[in-house]
Formats: structure tokens, C-alpha cells, sequence
């Protein structure tokens, strides 16, 4: 039976101490992980919440407005509700690109910091 998953690694690690993760916690690098996350994490999902709810609440308060036909059977309700599934999609490729681009190289340069230590 075949698999994909690699031979395991006859390498050993030590598993950095409770002192050493407090450490690196601590850091000034660490922080500027935490701050680059946060920094787009926070602002998108507070939008995105925003951006949903005012779907929510126009579709409950707003039917004449959400029932305006646009074209055919397509009404504002259908685009919004269609925007919904747009705009989850587009976030989620945007937040993996800034994970590529900004969080995993530091993310990376800590996790193999800590790995190397001597």
C-alpha cells in the first residue's frame, strides 16, 4: 500500500522548554507576528461581521428595496445574498496571501529559531 506521506525523520528534537516558549512569547519579533495578524484579521472580520449584518437587516426591514427586480427574476436580495459568498471567498484569498507574503516568513524565522537552538 503506497501513501504520500514521507518516510519518518530519524532526526531527534528537544522540545524547547516552558521558559523558552515564555521567551519567545516576550519578544519583540513575536509581537510584530501578532501585530501583522491582527492588524488585518481584526479590521476584515469587524467589516465582513458589518457587511452581513446589514444584509440581515435590510432583508428583514427593507423588503420593498430588497424585492426591486433588476433584471428578469434577479432582484437586490439575490445579488447581496450572491456578494455574501463573493466577498467570503475573495477574503479568504486575500488573508492567504497576506499569511504568504507577511505572517509565514516570520512565522518560519522563529519556528526554526527555536528549533536550531543550541
Amino acid at each position: 500500500m503506497a501513501t504520500d506521506a514521507p518516510p519518518p525523520s530519524k532526526e531527534t528534537y528537544v522540545l524547547p522548554s516552558a521558559e523558552e516558549f515564555t521567551a519567545v512569547q516576550q519578544s519583540a519579533e513575536f509581537g510584530e507576528l501578532r501585530r501583522s495578524h491582527r492588524s488585518f484579521a481584526f479590521p476584515l472580520t469587524v467589516a465582513f461581521i458589518a457587511w452581513y449584518l446589514l444584509y440581515v437587516l435590510l432583508s428583514n426591514y427593507a423588503g420593498g428595496f430588497m424585492g426591486t427586480k433588476l433584471f428578469g427574476n434577479i432582484n437586490v436580495a439575490l445579488v447581496f445574498g450572491l456578494l455574501q459568498f463573493a466577498t467570503t471567498f475573495l477574503i479568504a484569498w486575500w488573508y492567504s496571501r497576506h499569511a504568504a507574503a507577511e505572517l509565514d516568513p516570520k512565522a518560519e524565522a522563529i519556528k526554526s529559531r527555536m528549533e536550531n537552538r543550541a
